[in-house]
């Protein structure tokens, strides 16, 4: 009876061959065999041989070393095979003689596995149009290194792919090494189809193993599908926003083609390709109103329908040099009233802001000037802005002229009391239009003169500057074509008085008579001390009379010679007076250095 023994390639497997005797027809001798059968020819080689004298291995075959045959305890004997190669499977024949007893034959087939490398899978890298009318090679799956011969599959999203005329196809490919590995590679041939450019493909490699059966799976590959393109869209790029006149305009057109054609662009009813372009950018620089339009954009390659197309409105806005109505300018009487307007085309809605001297004077595109006066005069500017879009702006202005008869901005009777011989600034402002003059009448002084004479649009200012020798009456005249106004001045001349003498506070006297004393101390001691000095050297002889002669033959030419005024007389002469008149105290006399 065949049995089966299964292995790893490079594993030690032992095949048994049982028999057994009875007692009574149990030989005198026995010789067992070992055979193996050649796959191919089935030509049978021995490699063992055994009696009841000897064991030899047969020599110059491939099992010589390899092999060696033990008895079993059961019966029989083992034959133990190493380092099982793939050559290895074949049928091993145990063969036993017992002569009188009978032969006896036990075959047993042995399996030898080997598992594949992970699979190997690479697609092709180059695009696949969806327009070939033959199948596409897709991808190439290659496992190897593997016993027995694998099996390959293919599949597409985790579904199995099976061959199907003008669809799916497979080209396998076996190969067998020296050792008697197989490799086998397949290829996947497809008729490619738009929606696989997201589709991925696998491969899986089944194979055996002892006593079971595996797979092993390929990584996913993706492939690169061209097809012409069916939908085009054309959106504006840039800026953000709508547009005005001057901006620099991207329109943009995509395709769901692959590759990504080039775009030819034109305007409604114009020929196609009329507008340069980039690709699939048209640029439009500086743009005005005439460019508002429909813009088109189409494939330029010959797979796509004539019939794609993508299309856009561009719009491009604009805001005219604003209009204001009276123009330039405007000259109306006091007290009349004006309405002004500003207005400037634009393809959307404006509003318009009235300025004064850059403070807002009203909203809305008129402006109502009424019961007008002087202060109404000057520059009005209309600004005109888009709110949508508010880098639209433009503005205007009048010059507003009120005229009329000169008027007075002060009090017209001005009364002034001022010392004599002190000068006056008297100042006079009038406004209207034309500018109005002024001039001077003063009677009572010759000594006056215009200090200040400056003019505005509709203000005239002047200023004099009057010596008030007596009583002053002064007349400002402000007068133009339209009228006068005059303005009077009386200045009421007041003597000017001696100024009262400065009292003496009796702290100030206080403090010279103080500070004459505190010299006068200091002086009487140096003094004291000059004496002293003088006497210690012998230049001084002591005596009891107020006053001591030195003749001239004791005295040096750098002698020194003090000297006492006593007289009571002189003495009062020379006295001090205090801050309060007082005579000073004799210790405040002075005293005279003769030398």
């Amino acid at each position: 009876m065949d049995e089966t023994v299964e292995a790893y390639r490079g594993d030690l497997v032992q095949i048994p061959c049982q028999y057994n005797f009875t007692d009574n027809a149990k030989p005198s001798l026995v010789m067992i065999q070992w055979f193996v059968k050649a796959a191919e020819s089935g030509l049978r080689t021995r490699i063992f041989y055994s009696d009841n004298d000897q064991e030899m291995v047969d020599g110059d075959t491939e099992y010589s070393e390899r092999i060696q045959v033990n008895p079993d305890p059961l019966g029989g004997s083992v034959l133990t095979l190493q380092d099982v190669l793939l050559l290895d499977e074949r049928e091993f024949i145990c063969q036993v003689n017992g002569l009188a007893a009978g032969n006896a034959e036990g075959r047993t087939n042995l399996r030898v596995f080997a598992p594949p490398q992970p699979p190997v899978i690479e697609g092709v890298l180059t695009g696949i149009s969806v327009t070939n009318e033959a199948l596409s090679k897709v991808a190439m799956c290659e496992a190897q290194h593997c016993f027995p011969k694998p099996n390959i599959t293919w599949y597409r999203n985790d579904l199995p792919l099976v061959p199907a005329q003008g669809h799916v196809n497979m080209v396998t490919l076996v190969s067998r090494d020296l050792e008697g590995f197989f490799t086998v590679q397949s290829e996947l041939q497809y008729k490619v189809v738009r929606e696989d450019r997201h589709a991925r493909f696998t491969c899986e490699v089944h194979y055996l193993v002892p006593g079971a059966a595996r797979t092993a799976e390929s990584r996913d590959v993706n492939i690169t599908v061209h097809y012409p393109t069916t939908m085009v869209e054309l959106w504006k790029e840039s800026p953000p926003g709508p547009v005005k006149e001057g901006d620099t305009v991207e329109l943009r057109c995509h395709g769901d083609g692959n590759p990504p054609p080039p775009f030819i662009f034109n305007r409604e009813q114009e020929p196609e390709g009329a507008l340069g372009s980039s690709g699939d950018v048209l640029v439009l620089t500086e743009v005005t109103r005439s460019d508002s339009g429909v813009y088109q954009c189409r494939p330029q390659d010959n797979q796509s329908r004539a019939s794609v197309m993508g299309d856009m409105l561009l719009t491009v806005h604009y805001l005219d040099p604003v209009v204001v109505v009276p123009r330039d300018s405007e000259v109306m009487f006091k007290g009349e009233s004006l309405t002004a307007t500003c207005n400037a085309l634009s393809s959307l809605e404006t509003t318009a802001v009235w300025y004064k001297n850059g403070k807002q004077v009203g909203r809305g595109h008129t402006l109502t000037l009424a019961d007008a006066t002087y202060a109404t005069s000057g520059e009005y500017v209309c600004e005109v802005t888009v709110p949508s879009l508010p880098a639209l702006r433009t503005s205007g202005s009048v010059h507003i002229i009120v005229q009329g008869a000169p008027q007075l901005s002060e009090e017209r009777e001005v009364e002034l009391e001022e010392a004599t011989g002190r000068l006056v600034n008297l100042s006079c402002e009038a406004q209207g239009h034309p500018l109005p003059t002024i001039s001077w009448s003063i009677v009572g002084t010759q000594v006056w003169r215009e200090v200040v004479n400056r003019a505005t649009e509709n203000t005239a200012h002047s200023v004099v500057s009057v010596k008030v020798t007596s009583d002053v009456s002064a007349l400002c005249n402000a007068s133009n074509d339209m009228g006068a106004e005059v303005k009077s001045f009386r200045i009421t001349a007041i003597p000017l008085a001696s100024p009262p003498p400065v009292p003496h506070s009796p702290a100030e006297g206080s403090g010279v008579v103080i500070v004459v004393i505190i010299l006068s101390l200091l002086l009487l001691a140096i003094l004291g001390s000059v004496v002293y000095f003088l006497h210690k050297k012998g230049k001084i002889p002591c005596g009891r009379s107020g006053k001591q002669e030195i003749t001239k033959e004791m005295l040096s030419k750098d002698d020194i010679v003090v000297e006492l005024q006593a007289d009571p007389k002189a003495e009062q002469a020379e006295l001090l007076k205090g801050a309060n008149g007082a005579p000073k105290a004799p210790g405040d006399q002075e005293v005279e250095f003769k030398k």
